[in-house]
């Protein structure tokens, strides 16, 4: 409504974007390099052109546009990363969630991919379930909003990254669980 005051938040805006690591609040210590910048040093996101003509490195780390070809040799270089960053360049983009699946599930990534770019807290719920533990939010964006979105469902009833068993095969095997107890009671 028009003559409404606006939400006030609890606490200002940080000046760096949120971030989440595994549904919590974290300190970012990587800065996301974009084309055509220079890194100052630090930790730092490069492109992945310039981070696969870099020397591998345990401060950088590789930005993957949403239109990466993920072949199986870029596949392997990337396992050398430190991170994995996964960019987003609109909200509605949605390829970047088929480069962490494949990476975590095709690939056997095992080490840190972070959503970067446009990300919203309407998608975290479903980025975490395709493999991402990063989460690097628009500036627009609040932690307290985003934490509460990652617990908005309770069961997911597809496979998925963070729960590769489907809910009717959780189920089948809790109600036989509970019938080996009850006659062992009986």
């Amino acid at each position: 409504m028009p003559d409404q005051a606006p939400i006030s938040r609890p606490e200002s805006r940080p000046e760096s974007r949120p971030y989440l690591f595994r549904g919590q609040p974290a300190a970012d210590t990587w800065t996301l390099v974009r084309e055509g910048e220079a890194p100052v040093g630090g930790a730092a996101i490069l492109p992945l052109a310039d981070w696969l003509e870099a020397a591998p490195s345990a401060t950088l780390a590789p930005w993957l546009p949403a239109d990466t070809e993920l072949t199986d040799a870029l596949a392997e270089r990337l396992a050398e990363a430190p991170l994995i960053a996964v960019d987003f360049p609109k909200f509605t983009d949605g390829r970047g969630y088929s480069l962490a699946r494949l990476l975590r599930e095709r690939h056997g990534f095992g080490g840190e991919i972070r959503a970067v770019g446009d990300v919203l807290v309407d998608q975290l719920y479903f980025m975490t379930r395709c493999g991402f533990d990063g989460l690097s939010l628009r500036e627009d964006q609040w932690l307290e909003d985003a934490q509460r979105a990652l617990g908005a469902f309770s069961r997911a009833y597809q496979p998925a990254v963070d729960q590769p068993e489907p809910l009717f095969r959780r189920r089948e095997r809790e109600w036989a669980q509970a019938r080996e107890e009850a006659a062992a009671f009986a």
